[in-house]
């Protein structure tokens, strides 16, 4: 019996609020789960591991906060080199990995093009300082989680080639959906928010309300309501930020009646309020992939999403949901929810949504990045032996 290869993933927070953190650990736990490889986590914080993983505490320097990237850079760095791996991969700005997944965009485009920011911090600066010097620290294999992660990054960095950089979508594991009693949660998850059983309920589900566009869709939805002042809708907010500028904003619009806000809700409850829900809808100023969407379609619900969000790969426009170009084009958005509004036309969707999210299974990511892993390996045994 071959003696098991070792794997190390690094990311600052594992399985914790998050994408890249949730992506992180669901594709770690299920490569640990393979048996293949002796899996080692390096991480700050870490929550929801299974057995066997091994964890190390990685120290991070907060103050003064320019240090903050450089110094779990650097502390990977030494505990990793302690121990002889096959393959080191990474989800965060190291100095050195085998494996990269790009579950951001550089840094200066978020600052620039996210931000809004017309000079950058020290904190900034340090942070790119440590992305570049990995970019150009031969990684092998850089994986983008979306198309457009992946040409944003090409956009910072032309000299890299693009066949360099391969993409290997998220997840998703449709039964947690399915199984699911979607009667049970529709009337259970409506009574509990006081919402009418016949109402259309958009749901929108972040801890970042800013950047994934919730202005966006509540202006829209005024639109739609401006059109269809009898329609029975309800706007159900999963999450935390700060709501107390978005029910201002409810209440300047006109839909602070139709605006449910839910606040933190555990992740393996999400689900059912996904199921008691009619639409999705995330308009972000920017999204490297966006989880929910994936999570939401897996649900059976259409989407609408805007064309900053890198899960447009996955999305039909007009067959399994909507993309819309430009967000701040809140009339696009209230004809989209007119459209769904129409259950014919919403259960047609929705059968397509579900049909894309089952072509999406973590077993297929995981499968990917085994053989990526594998043509590593070879690779780096090809050139020990020259």
């Amino acid at each position: 019996m071959h003696a098991q290869k070792k794997l190390a993933v690094i990311i600052p927070k594992y399985g914790l609020l998050g994408g890249a953190e949730s992506h992180t650990a669901e594709l770690t736990n299920r490569i640990s789960q393979s048996g293949l490889y002796e899996v080692h986590v390096f991480a700050n914080k870490w929550a929801n591991h299974p057995e066997p993983i091994t964890f190390h505490k990685i120290p991070i320097i907060t103050f003064p906060k320019f240090l903050t990237t450089i110094s779990f850079a650097y502390f990977s760095g030494i505990k990793i080199s302690q121990i002889n791996f096959d393959i080191v991969h990474t989800h965060e700005r190291i100095f050195s990995a085998d494996v990269c997944t790009l579950h951001g965009i550089p840094h200066h485009l978020w600052v620039k093009q996210v931000r809004k920011k017309s000079v950058p911090s020290l904190f900034d600066y340090a942070t790119m300082w440590v992305a570049r010097k990995f970019v150009h620290n031969n990684c092998r294999k850089i994986v983008a989680v979306s198309g457009l992660t992946k040409e944003k990054f090409l956009e910072e960095y032309t000299d890299i080639e693009p066949c360099q950089v391969s993409v290997i979508h998220p997840g998703v594991d449709t039964e947690n959906f399915v199984r699911l009693d979607r009667e049970k949660c529709r009337r259970e998850v409506r009574e509990q928010f006081g919402i009418n059983r016949e109402a259309l309920v958009i749901i929108f589900v972040s801890m970042n309300y800013d950047i994934k566009g919730l202005d966006y869709l509540m202006i829209g939805l005024a639109k739609f309501k401006e059109k269809h002042p009898n329609k029975n809708f309800k706007l159900l907010v999963v999450g935390k930020s700060d709501s107390r500028k978005y029910i201002s904003l409810a209440e300047k619009t006109g839909i602070q009646r139709d605006a449910v806000f839910t606040g933190t809700i555990p992740h393996d409850q999400i689900a059912r309020l996904y199921i008691a829900s009619d639409i999705f809808s995330m308009l972000s100023r920017f999204d490297t992939f966006g989880l929910t969407v994936l999570e939401a379609m897996a649900a059976s619900l259409p989407v609408i999403i805007s064309g900053n969000v890198g899960a447009k790969d996955i999305v039909k426009h007009g067959a399994n949901g909507f993309v819309i170009d430009n967000p701040e084009d809140t009339y696009q958005v209230a004809d989209a929810v007119e459209l769904l509004s129409d259950k014919n036309i919403r259960m047609k969707m929705s059968a397509e949504a579900l049909d894309t999210a089952s072509h999406y299974r973590w077993e297929d990511a995981v499968d990917k990045y085994l053989s990526l892993y594998e043509e590593v390996i070879r690779s780096k045994a090809s050139l020990q032996a020259l």
